[in-house]
C-alpha cells in the first residue's frame, strides 16, 4: 500500500477489542502504521503536513477483517467483481477479505491464487486474501498441494461451502496441514442429511410446506471434525455453526484444549426463521436460518467468547437465481456493506458489548489468522474504521456497492454507519456527508 502523509484523528472514542480497552483522544499514523495514540493527542500535536481528522466523538477501531466472502473472480464476474467486492467492503468498514474458493476455476493451483492477488493490488480497495481449496476442484477426493499454495500466497484451505464426506479424506487433510502448521476451515454440513431441505426443520417449515434441514445435519460433522482434529493435532475452524449441539461440542473441545476455533454469521445472529415470512428468498441461507432460541444461544456464545469469528457471509445472487419458488432459489445473501451495522443491533440491545461485537470481527479474525491487524496498538497496521453506532438509517438495496442486491436487510431499519475506512492510512472509503 502506497504511504501518505502523517494522519492524526482527534476528539475519538478510541475502542481496541484486543484489550477491551475504550478511551477518548487522538491516534497518530505514520507511513502506514499507528504511530502513537491515546487522550494526550489533539490536533496541536499534529506533525507538519499532518491531515487532520475531527472525528467528533465516533468511534475510531480496527478495521474489520471478514473471513468468508466470495467475490466473483474468476468465472463469476455476473454475480461480483474484487473491484465491486471491495468498494462494498470499504464502505461497511471492512479492511481485509478472505476470499472463498468456489470460483470458475476453483483456487486449487498457485496460478489463480496469484491472479487473485495480483486482480485485488489492481482493482481492490482493502486487503484480500485468497483461501485455496482444500481439496482438487473442490470435489472432495485429492487433497491440495498445501505447500505451493501456502508459498503463492494462501491464508487457509477451505472447500467453500462443500463439506468432505470422506472422514478418511479429512483425517489426511488435517494431518497434511499440520506437517505445513496450515488452518483447515471447513463448512460443517452433512448433505446426506439435508437432502432437499431449504428451511430450518420445525413446525414453520411444515405450515410453509418446505422441507427442513435437521440441526444434526450440522452438529454430526462438527463432532466427527473434532475427534479428527485430537487425533491429528491440527489447527481447525468450524466456518460457520448455527445451533446449540455444535456449540456444546466445541465448547467441550475447547475445554480439552483443542486448537479449535469457530465463527457463525451476521445473519444468524440478528435473524431467525419467522424472518423468511411469506417465501422471502433473500433469507434462504446455508445453513439456513435458525429458532429464535437457536439464535439466543448463538448471541449468548458470541458474548462469552465461544464463537471466536463473526463473518458476512457475503454471498452474491443474481436476480435470476432468487426470484423463483423459495425451494428452487438459489441460498446466499449479500453482507459486506451491512455487517457492522446489523452487529450493532447486539450492542443496542445490550447483548453484546461493543468492543465483543468488534473483536469478533477483527481482533480474533486476525490471530486466527496469523495477522497484524486487528488492534489500536503502537506499531500496528493503520487499517482503522470511523463509524457512528447511533446514525440511524434504512437499508436501500440501490444503494449497495455489490454488483447484486440481495441482502437479507432489504427496507431494514439500523443503527450505525461508517464514515472513513482507511487502510494502512490511506482512504477508502470517505462517506460524501460524513
Amino acid at each position: 500500500m502506497p504511504t501518505h502523509a502523517p494522519l492524526l484523528f482527534v476528539n475519538a472514542r478510541l475502542v481496541d477489542p484486543a484489550s477491551g480497552v475504550e478511551t477518548r483522544g487522538g491516534l497518530l499514523v505514520l507511513d502506514g502504521k499507528i504511530a502513537d495514540l491515546g487522550p494526550a493527542l489533539k490536533a496541536e500535536a499534529a506533525p507538519q503536513g499532518a491531515r487532520i481528522v475531527d472525528c467528533a466523538g465516533d468511534v475510531l477501531a480496527p478495521g474489520l477483517i471478514d473471513m468468508q466472502a466470495f467475490l466473483g473472480e474468476p468465472g463469476a464476474e455476473h454475480r461480483e467483481t474484487i473491484a465491486t467486492a471491495t468498494a462494498a467492503a470499504a464502505a461497511g468498514g471492512v479492511t481485509t477479505i478472505v476470499a472463498a474458493p468456489g470460483t470458475s476455476p476453483p483456487i486449487d493451483d498457485p496460478a489463480v491464487v496469484d491472479f487473485v492477488l495480483r486482480r485485488a493490488r489492481d482493482t481492490g480497495r482493502v486487503r484480500v486474501l485468497p483461501m485455496a481449496a482444500l481439496t482438487k476442484g473442490r470435489e472432495g477426493k485429492e487433497i491440495s498441494e498445501f505447500g505451493l499454495l501456502r508459498e503463492a500466497g494462501a491464508i487457509a484451505f477451505c472447500d467453500g461451502k462443500r463439506s468432505l464426506r470422506n472422514a478418511q479424506t479429512m483425517r489426511r487433510a488435517l494431518t497434511y496441514a499440520r506437517d505445513f502448521d496450515a488452518l483447515i476451515i471447513h463448512f460443517p454440513e452433512d448433505r446426506d442429511l439435508v437432502g432437499e431441505g431449504v428451511m430450518n426443520d420445525g413446525e414453520l417449515a411444515t405450515r410453509l410446506g418446505l422441507a427442513g434441514v435437521p440441526k444434526e445435519a450440522e452438529a454430526i460433522v462438527v463432532d466427527r471434525d473434532l475427534r479428527l482434529v485430537e487425533l491429528t493435532g491440527a489447527r481447525y475452524h468450524a466456518s460457520i455453526v448455527a445451533n446449540g449441539l455444535s456449540l456444546a461440542a466445541l465448547q467441550e473441545a475447547k475445554a480439552r484444549g483443542l486448537p479449535v476455533t469457530c465463527g457463525t454469521t451476521i445473519n444468524h445472529l440478528t435473524l431467525n426463521e419467522n424472518d423468511i415470512g411469506d417465501y422471502r428468498t433473500f433469507l434462504k441461507l446455508r445453513p439456513p436460518l435458525r429458532h429464535e432460541d437457536e439464535r439466543r444461544l448463538l448471541v449468548e456464545a458470541v458474548a462469552s467468547g465461544l464463537i471466536d469469528v463473526i463473518l458476512s457471509d457475503h454471498d452474491p445472487q443474481d436476480v435470476e437465481m432468487k426470484r423463483l419458488p423459495f425451494a428452487e432459489a438459489e441460498a446466499g445473501a449479500v453482507g459486506l456493506e451491512t455487517m457492522l451495522a446489523a452487529g450493532l443491533r447486539l450492542v443496542h440491545s445490550g447483548d453484546v458489548p461493543l468492543p465483543t461485537l468488534l473483536r469478533a470481527m477483527s481482533t480474533r479474525p486476525a490471530e486466527i489468522l496469523r495477522l497484524e491487524q486487528g488492534r489500536l496498538a503502537k506499531g500496528a497496521p493503520a487499517d482503522l474504521i470511523r463509524f457512528d453506532p447511533d446514525e440511524p438509517f434504512v437499508v436501500d438495496p440501490s444503494e449497495l456497492r455489490s454488483r447484486c442486491k440481495n441482502t437479507p436487510f432489504d427496507t431494514a431499519r439500523l443503527q450505525g454507519r461508517v464514515k472513513s475506512t482507511f487502510v494502512a492510512g490511506e482512504s477508502v472509503f470517505e462517506r460524501p456527508d460524513a
